[in-house]
């Protein structure tokens, strides 16, 4: 199976934009949906986008849908998560999730997900 590390977060401030890596290795990285959560200290983990094996399908929750854009490169075996807008409420550490699919299948919940990456934290500054 698939092991999963994200890369990207840093520290930005509000109105920026950044773009989030997940790196695949262990493959075959194109039979894994895949999603993006991200959870902040006592809070449980939030849904942020989900995405099919071939990438041509995509979902995102209400409160980022319209800034964030999850893409995935099925060759290098990596996917994307591009926020633009960035809010404060943003600030969280991200993780990526992947997990064996049929083609057209989403995973929207978090127990869905079986492998996860050790997460990456963005921050957005007032």
């Amino acid at each position: 199976q698939v092991q999963l590390e994200e890369s990207g977060g840093r520290l930005v401030h509000t109105g920026g934009s950044l773009t989030l890596s997940c790196a695949a290795t262990g493959g075959p990285f194109s039979n894994y949906a895949m999603g993006w959560f991200r959870q902040v200290p006592g809070k449980e983990r939030e849904f942020v986008a989900a995405i099919t094996r071939s990438g041509g399908r995509t979902s995102y929750a209400a409160t980022v849908k319209g800034r964030i854009t999850f893409s995935r490169d099925n060759v290098k075996n990596l996917a994307y998560l591009e926020i633009n807008g960035l809010k404060p409420g943003d600030t969280a550490v991200y993780y990526c999730a992947a997990e064996l699919a049929l083609p057209e299948v989403l995973f929207l919940n978090s127990v869905d997900y079986t492998i996860w990456g050790q997460g990456t934290q963005v921050t957005v500054s007032s």
